[in-house]
């Protein structure tokens, strides 16, 4: 009997995307201790690595200065196609707040405007990758991201399906913010040439382990995954050249491209991995206790 599931695996052991096909035929053990096959989603059973070091900007934003005058960005704000030093000024800052905007060359391209659509989602901004007054505004006051779930686990990834967010935390602190794309909730079925069956594109909440990781691109009935990750019994956090502001995957995590190999190293089997936001609400699997973030930030992420 087949059962549809979102990015999941199927028979010889190949993540092949956002379909889980259960069949009679052996599977091949999955990587990490033990071999473990992959798990249900009903069974609720990532890590950065270093940093390099930046100075922390020093800028200093009188009261009565708007934030878009002192950074040079005009009273429009920025967009893609921008160049100059108010662009390397919004790239340091991104960056200090642990957002990846690609290299810091005063360009705003398609790296610098996912990282700004990341910041808005973090912050509840309208999403639409461009840094207009409002956006900056916030950017100059705003603090670090603050953990999602009061654990003790320093090693974890979290993931917000209301804001669409993942946070990556290694030793206790934040490594690196990224705009994804989740579930769409909508219902799908696949053509009975690649499988046949329906189901309802959903990122389930929980707690759950990564248990495989496959690298390069695998190819599945639903899309292309490049450097997945299964986290979720199943489905998968992976690189995607389709991250919009809303939920429109078949319930896998997508990730812009060119954070998919960053992502896939960031990533140890075993590492918890958080979703909130679902119908059921993550238990961490290691203590509780409330986590403040770091007062400063003095190491922002490499580009991918």
């Amino acid at each position: 009997m087949l059962a549809v599931l979102a990015c999941a695996l199927v028979a010889g052991g190949a993540l092949t995307g956002c379909i889980q096909q259960v069949t009679a035929a052996a599977t091949e053990q999955v990587s990490g201790p033990g071999g473990v096959a992959a798990r249900s989603l009903k069974d609720p059973a990532m890590t950065a690595g270093p940093a390099t070091s930046a100075p922390t900007p020093t800028t200093v934003v009188p009261d009565e200065v708007a934030p878009a005058e002192v950074i040079g960005a005009g009273p429009n704000g920025l967009a893609t196609g921008a160049k100059g030093a108010p662009v390397a000024a919004l790239e340091g800052r991104l960056a200090t707040l642990r957002f990846n905007p690609g290299k810091s060359d005063g360009v705003y391209d398609a790296h610098l405007t996912m990282a700004v659509m990341a910041f808005q989602k973090q912050q509840g901004l309208p999403r639409t990758g461009r840094a207009d007054r409002t956006t900056l505004t916030k950017l100059a006051e705003a603090p670090l991201g603050r953990p999602m779930l009061d654990t003790t686990e320093p090693t974890r990834v979290e993931i917000d399906l209301k804001r669409q967010i993942a946070q990556f935390w290694r030793d206790g602190k934040l490594s690196r913010v990224l705009a994804v794309s989740t579930g769409s909730g909508v219902r799908y079925c696949v053509p009975k040439d690649k499988g046949g069956g329906c189901d309802t594109a959903v990122t389930p909440g929980g707690s759950y382990r990564a248990d495989r990781k496959i690298k390069g691109l695998r190819v599945s009935p639903l899309g292309s995954l490049y450097d997945p990750v299964s986290s979720f019994g199943g489905i998968a956090i992976h690189g995607s050249p389709s991250i919009p502001a809303t939920p429109a995957s078949h319930g896998c995590v997508r990730v812009p491209m060119w954070e998919s190999a960053w992502v896939h190293g960031a990533i140890s089997i075993g590492d918890p991995v958080y979703v909130v936001g679902g119908k059921v609400a993550p238990v961490p699997f290691g203590a509780t206790a409330p986590v403040e973030a770091p007062d400063e930030v003095t190491t922002p992420p490499v580009a991918a």
